[in-house]
């Protein structure tokens, strides 16, 4: 059988959940098309068939490294044989490059970036970085850091630090349990300057996908929320998104209390609070950190999920009621007549059979509400929701191939219980960006203006299209139950003294970089989304591959 090898993707994982989060999934394979002409190489043939995620694979129970290899260059081979297979070399990015604090100051006033994609032109990878320039030396004298992620590859994550930083403390926060976390406390092991730091996950099905860099500096902190997971596939060649902040100085010792040093959009009580409820001793220093900072000029709003039945007060805290809060006193002026909810991610969970249930029922009523109209906006009409999700022929012709559906969780058991969504559903197209072949790992959701050309607000988030990330009420309305910690930042154009944001168009230096093309593109009568756990061998993707899961 002939395997594919080349830069592993990141690592996701399903549950059988109503949650498609990235969970556990055995590999797939991927066979090269006979019909294709390819460069033949001699390669060992090995026991063991090769692990799609490579040296990526959290995966370090024995059964599966019983049943598969993790390198190509695997010492435990024997034999030889010649297989038919791509000579895979890794692109170089090529031309001069600002350094990452130009870009940073290029991202302003939104301070959102993409990061770099490996294989596309130079000129689409402008406003991005990779996550070695985020930790750079430029960026700051780093005196310690803080990681809050879901898929971690320590070894790697430790060399995208610069020499010179690569002893600072750094902590761990992740959600990993049983044979996963006893795995990351042996490979953490030997990096002494490491701690680790378990999320609590109460509830069933939850997963810890909040993704945040806190870096604390000489001069100040900086923090940076995002969607990439902490493996290379993952800072490759997908799509992902980047919101970060200015260094952000320290308060006079008379000031030095978390009131002080406040944003109007509350940045600083809400971090400290989404903190808190990790309910953590290990994250009691970096809480006492922030609250010595001023965070006056941070100009969005942190939107976060926290594991839990929350009610009261602490109901519209999190999850879409806490968009609906912030909208209501924020967002726009009602009779926002033609405009429409975009909805874009990388994974669905189980919704419900009828998209009245939550769809369109509390989660659409969330994302339309406007600052005047009360505590409880009508949900909008069938028309006014689009939702950006890979079709089959985006994934196979991205730059990855079907391997970039590793990362995209649509199962068909949940796919069958919910057609209603085909109805909604938009191709990924990112030529403003260059991005259209780099698979989509980011989530973005915004509300447009009927022509596309303006946006009410836009929010960069971890939170994929499930009831587990944005919670769903429960007991007639009276609790919002959530099963995953998950984080993102919302822009309102309020915040920035404007009416709107601008939607910038091709070729100009103006306007909110959207992540992918306005007007969006829908599903042609052939097209079907992508499902992960079904094959696809009629057409080879990019790689002359085919995608046989188990």
């Amino acid at each position: 059988m002939n395997v594919a090898s080349r830069i592993p993707p990141s690592v996701h994982k399903v549950s059988d959940s109503e949650s498609e989060e990235e969970t556990s999934k055995p590999s797939a394979i991927e066979k090269f098309s006979p019909s294709l002409p390819m460069k033949k190489r001699k390669i060992k043939k090995r026991k063991l068939p090769l692990c799609k995620f490579g040296q990526t694979c959290y995966r370090k129970n024995p059964s599966h490294l019983k049943e598969f290899r993790h390198t190509i260059n695997d010492s435990s081979s024997s034999g030889s044989d010649e297989l038919d297979g791509p000579s895979f070399k890794r692109p170089r990015l090529v031309g001069k490059r600002q350094t990452p604090l130009q870009i940073l100051e290029s991202s302003q006033p939104w301070s959102f970036l993409l990061t770099t994609v490996t294989g596309i032109s130079p000129s689409f990878n402008t406003l991005s970085l990779g996550i070695a320039e985020i930790l750079s030396e430029e960026m700051g004298e780093l005196v310690s850091s803080a990681q809050f992620n879901y898929v971690i590859d320590i070894p790697w994550l430790v060399k995208q630090y610069p020499a010179k930083f690569r002893n600072k403390p750094l902590l761990i926060v992740h959600g990993a349990t049983r044979d996963e976390n006893i795995s990351l406390h042996e490979t953490a092991e030997a990096f002494p300057h490491i701690r680790l730091c378990q999320a609590k996950l109460d509830i069933m099905f939850g997963t810890h996908h909040t993704k945040m860099m806190l870096l604390r500096y000489t001069s100040g902190v900086r923090v940076v929320i995002h969607t990439a997971n902490l493996v290379e596939g993952d800072w490759y060649q997908k799509s992902q998104g980047i919101w970060m902040s200015g260094i952000l100085p320290k308060l006079d010792g008379n000031e030095a209390i978390a009131s002080a040093g406040e944003s109007a959009t509350h940045f600083k009580h809400d971090l400290l609070e989404y903190l808190s409820a990790y309910n953590s001793h290990a994250l009691l220093e970096w809480i006492a950190c922030l609250q010595q900072h001023d965070m006056s000029a941070v100009k969005v709003h942190l939107i976060a999920s926290i594991p839990g039945r929350h009610t009261a007060a602490k109901k519209a805290s999190f999850g879409h009621l806490k968009l609906r809060k912030v909208l209501s006193r924020y967002g726009p002026l009602p009779g926002v007549a033609g405009s429409c909810i975009v909805g874009q991610f990388s994974s669905i969970g189980s919704l419900g059979s009828k998209q009245e249930n939550w769809l369109c029922g509390e989660w659409l009523a969330s994302l339309s509400q406007t600052r005047s109209s009360g505590g409880l906006a009508l949900a909008a009409v069938h028309g006014d929701l689009k939702l950006v999700f890979p079709t089959v022929d985006n994934v196979r012709t991205s730059l990855e191939g079907y391997a970039a559906g590793g990362a995209l969780p649509y199962s068909i058991n949940t796919a069958k219980k919910q057609q209603y969504l085909h109805s909604f559903f938009h191709q990924w197209k990112a030529d403003c960006r260059g991005r259209s072949e780099a698979s989509p790992h980011i989530k973005t959701y915004m509300r447009a203006s009927s022509d596309f050309k303006k946006l009410s607000w836009f929010l960069v988030t971890s939170a994929n299209l499930s009831k587990a990330a944005w919670g769903a009420l429960e007991k007639n309305a009276s609790q919002l139950m959530i099963r995953s910690y998950e984080l993102g930042v919302l822009m309102l154009p309020f915040h920035f003294k404007e009416a709107d944001f601008e939607v910038r168009s091709t070729g100009e230096e103006s306007g909110f970089p959207v992540p992918f093309d306005l007007p969006l593109t829908s599903y042609g009568k052939q097209d079907r989304p992508w499902l992960w756990d079904i094959p696809y061998v009629h057409k080879p993707d990019t790689h002359g591959t085919k995608w046989c899961p188990p």
